[in-house]
């Protein structure tokens, strides 16, 4: 049995205190005499951070830069990405295991990523990112999600490769935008419920669709989610619909509480996006995601979780300090839920993932992310000072 005790640190901004770890999760009781000691300098405790949506396969991280030229449309977009893919060498093993490295060293230690499945790549992606999350057990948690990035019913044979990633090793199914790409939103949906229902996974479904559009397909999300009885299963992506007006948006709202379906939003603007604080206080679980990192569809971002939760303040106009928090629940605790993990957070018998910051509060963290003095997962020391550790650092 291995302990370790982190000294001098304030969970979450509360007094200092010392921490036991016992078999890689926080521990109660007296500490053995030989348990090592990591000195926390009484900096700021705030549990791993939670990477609730991203596209480990198609970064280009450690690649040269991408020249974009791509044109407005998202099926331009869908389209050039799949070009791209074999014209630039992403290899979806080496890029995934890149991001997620460098993610780690940020506190991110558990990831939702979506996995592009099609006819043309078959399930080769879902094979690299297996091999990162094998590579990377016991460092950083990884959930896969078999996702028909470039539509399904649209391109026969995605849904037997949707089904044979699911026998590989997959943990959900993934849907994208039933009307406006698959162009037949009961038939797309009747095939993923199907497949989750067969194979017993949960489910994450892009949706992009505004407006009205948007609404009809959620509605008919929420329909099969209650007949099916998947509540706390459902995981609806990005939901820009509910961005419209608020009278119109309500009784959306209502039912997803209800049927505990939660809702990611990766926060910037530029987009119609839902309006985090009246989601939570209508008791919908909403979490955040850095989407895709520095890849074709978009230049932005290295997957700082925290720095997400700084965007996703903004983005709702953030301003109090308990603001402030639920914008890093959503990063935290809320991704931690909407994804479905165990044992999470600083509490007696969770999994030692932490992250310690030189700030005074919470608040303070979100409103200027500072460097990551210091990781933890499963209680190993993984990063100081927003680098990884000595005997991790080797690249990819």
């Amino acid at each position: 049995m291995t302990s370790t005790i982190l000294r001098n640190v304030r969970p979450m901004g509360g007094p200092a205190a010392d921490i036991l770890i016992r078999d890689g999760r926080f521990a109660e009781g007296p500490a053995p005499a030989n348990a090592a000691l990591v000195d926390g300098g009484g900096l700021l405790m705030l549990p791993g951070l939670v990477e609730a949506h991203t596209h480990l396969d198609k970064n280009l991280i450690g690649m040269p830069w991408y020249r974009n030229e791509i044109g407005p449309r998202r099926i331009d977009r869908i389209e050039a990405d799949r070009r791209e893919k074999k014209r630039l060498g992403i290899d979806p093993r080496r890029q995934s295991e890149r991001q997620a490295r460098q993610t780690l060293a940020l506190g991110v230690t558990a990831i939702r990523s979506h996995v592009d499945v099609d006819t043309e790549i078959g399930v080769a992606n879902i094979e690299g990112v297996l091999g990162t999350r094998e590579a990377l057990a016991g460092l950083v948690d990884i959930q896969i999600v078999a996702f028909p990035q470039s539509g399904m019913l649209i391109r026969p044979g995605t849904l037997e490769l949707m089904e044979e990633s699911l026998r590989l090793g997959a943990d959900v199914v993934g849907g994208i935008d039933p009307a406006s790409i698959d162009r037949d939103p009961v038939a797309h949906l009747d095939a993923i419920f199907g497949l989750a229902e067969k194979h017993a996974k949960p489910l994450d479904i892009h949706l992009h669709e505004p407006g009205e559009l948007g609404a009809f397909t959620l509605e008919l999300i929420i329909e099969r989610t209650r007949a099916l009885g998947l509540q706390s299963r459902v995981l609806v992506s990005h939901a820009y619909c509910l961005g419209m007006e608020a009278t119109a948006a309500d009784a959306l709202i209502a039912q997803l509480a209800e049927l505990r379906i939660a809702v990611m939003t990766a926060g910037p603007p530029g987009r119609p996006a839902p309006a985090v604080k009246k989601l939570h206080e209508a008791g919908v679980v909403i979490c955040g995601g850095s989407d895709g990192p520095r890849g074709t569809w978009e230049p932005y971002g290295t997957g700082d979780m925290l720095m997400r939760a700084t965007m996703i303040g903004q983005r709702n106009g953030f301003g109090r300090d308990e603001d402030l928090e639920l914008a890093l629940e959503t990063c935290t605790t809320l991704g931690a839920k909407a994804i479905g993990l165990d044992a999470y957070g600083l509490s007696v018998g969770c999994r030692a993932d932490c992250v310690l910051v030189d700030v005074e509060t919470v608040a303070e963290a979100v409103a200027a992310p500072p460097v990551r003095k210091l990781v933890m997962s499963h209680g190993r020391v993984v990063a100081r000072d927003g680098a990884l550790v000595d005997e991790l650092s080797g690249g990819v």
